[in-house]
């Protein structure tokens, strides 16, 4: 997630007219002065990845109104402010759909991170395109945790794997950032196969990654700073989707042996179908409060 972002910065710094400064906190205490460290001096365009810089955003660039600022998977509503959204749900959904199509055992998984409205908003998805190809399918699912250290447990991801994959899941769904390599590893061990995410992760484990669910981080933050850098900046919100490919699922060299061509059909014929609105897919977010 992190990563893709860098690398859509990356590629826009080598584009020209652009100095990027990158600033890795070592816990979310830090996000606030970080990003009004980089106000203070003179930076015109401040980019918080993840929905926990919510607030230091928002208090930064109240207090900093000619300054621009954007943010990847969180709502602020400011004129100087680009929220950058995507359809996660979407794409879970189709990756679920991938998972349930190739199931030898009916029983699929998921492994998400930290307990958020974001994450269960993947499981949701996942679950939804699970049962839509197979009604009877069976979904196990695990939280790494409820800390932000949740995003940065292998050993837990592995061991939440492992036990899914010994009650008989033979496809996961890992939606844990650094957590999600502990998945990885015990999809190997046990040769089962699981799902990457954010990025394209096929390349990881190749035989064993079945796809990855795409969110194309790295496509937003790119055109935010070209966006700033022409002088055409705009507040408010973006949202990224299967429309303008901003979410998808991954078919590269590393997977094209596994995900057979049946699977692909199915899944490209329920994209279809979002896309004419004839599927809608459950949304976390618009879950009414239990």
């Amino acid at each position: 997630f992190n990563a893709a972002a860098f690398a859509g910065a990356s590629t826009a710094e080598k584009e020209g007219g652009v100095t990027l400064k990158d600033i890795e906190t070592m816990d979310d205490a830090m996000f606030e002065p970080s990003i009004r460290s980089f106000a203070e001096r003179g930076y015109d365009l401040i980019i918080g990845i993840g929905f926990a810089q919510r607030e230091p955003i928002e208090r930064a660039a109240r207090d900093f109104p000619k300054v621009h600022f954007a943010i990847v998977d969180a709502r602020v509503d400011l004129p100087n402010v680009a929220s950058l959204l995507f359809d996660e749900h979407e794409g879970s959904f189709l990756v679920g759909a991938i998972a349930a199509a190739t199931s030898e055992s009916g029983t699929v998984g998921f492994v998400g991170g930290m307990d958020t409205p974001l994450i269960r908003r993947f499981e949701m998805g996942y679950e939804a395109g699970a049962r839509a190809v197979r009604p009877d399918v069976k979904v196990l699912s695990n939280f790494v945790g409820v800390t932000s250290d949740a995003w940065n447990n292998p050993t837990r991801g592995k061991e939440l794997a492992a036990t899914q994959y010994r009650r008989g899941a033979d496809v996961i769904f890992a939606a844990a950032g650094a957590s999600g390599m502990g998945v990885f590893d015990a999809a190997e061990e046990m040769d089962r196969f699981v799902i990457g995410v954010d990025a394209n992760q096929n390349w990881i484990k190749p035989g064993f990654v079945l796809t990855s669910m795409l969110k194309r981080v790295d496509k937003a933050v790119y055109q935010v700073i070209r966006d700033a850098v022409a002088g055409e900046f705009k507040g408010g919100v973006q949202e990224f989707g299967l429309a303008n490919e901003g979410i998808d699922y991954a078919l590269d060299e590393n997977n094209e042996a596994i995900l057979t061509p049946g699977v692909q059909a199915v899944a490209d014929s329920l994209k279809k179908q979002i896309l004419a609105g004839r599927i809608k897919v459950p949304d976390y977010y618009l879950k009414e409060a239990p």
